[in-house]
């Protein structure tokens, strides 16, 4: 491993990760994508839980108490309370062929998308750890504020659903994650830059509680109108 990935792994918990299985949180979405792409009201609030070692993630309150979603890679469900498959799709990123930013989502688009991001974002930097996946140190950078953040840049297998092959996340000093660089290849390869703050300790690991995501303009800045994003998590659980 880089000397700059075992002190991002270290800073949020080390070897932690490995004893637990399950993440499980209370989510509140906002920003404009969701109106944009067509589907507000569906996905914006509830719990959620992700695996740690698989892709797989589940939203509970997904457009109806009764309903959650239930993404993998290659299958998304929506699924009532009692176990019912209501909708099914697999595949589910071939759906997703010449869309752009506009382009309007059904229910099983916004289950694959969420499932994924919310798996990014909460098994981080664990995931990094995983089977085919490569990490290179690439320098630091400056934010507009003068804070100095080293990046290293993750390269994801093909197995594994996410926004873009190849991200790029920097750490501060400490070794703790503030930003993300990737494309939405799924939204016609937007350019987007999300920030993690409100870090907290949760039995032994370190997880951001707040994330704002905006387009990414040519220089590598943050377009601060509109907010695209916003995700904020509480009452997290291990399992």
């Amino acid at each position: 491993m880089s000397s700059l990935l075992d002190r991002i792994v270290d800073a949020h918990g080390g070897s932690r990760w490995n004893e637990i299985a399950t993440l499980s949180a209370t989510r509140h979405f906002g920003g404009a994508f969701w109106a944009l792409k067509g589907v507000p009201g569906i996905a914006e609030e509830g719990r959620f839980t992700v695996d740690i070692g698989r892709e797989h993630t589940q939203l509970f309150s997904f457009g109806d108490a009764e309903l959650h979603s239930d993404f993998t890679p290659g299958r998304v469900e929506i699924v009532r309370s009692d176990g019912e498959v209501v909708e099914s799709l697999d595949d589910p990123r071939s759906s997703f062929a010449g869309h752009v930013l506009t382009t309007p989502w059904n229910r099983l688009q916004l289950a694959y998308f969420t499932g994924y991001a919310m798996w990014t974002y909460n098994t981080e930097p664990r995931s990094f750890l995983l089977p085919g996946v490569v990490t290179d140190e690439v320098g630091a950078w400056t934010e507009p504020d003068g804070q100095v953040w080293e990046r290293l840049r993750v390269t994801y297998p093909s197995t594994l659903a996410t926004h873009s092959t190849t991200q790029t996340l920097y750490a501060d000093s400490d070794g703790i994650l503030r930003r993300r660089d990737y494309e939405v290849d799924i939204a016609g390869g937007s350019p987007s830059v999300e920030y993690m703050t409100e870090q907290v300790t949760v039995d032994g690991i370190v997880v951001p509680r707040h994330r704002e995501i905006y387009v990414r303009d040519d220089a590598g800045r943050a377009v601060p109108e509109p907010l695209i994003v916003s995700i904020d998590i509480d009452d997290i659980v291990l399992g």
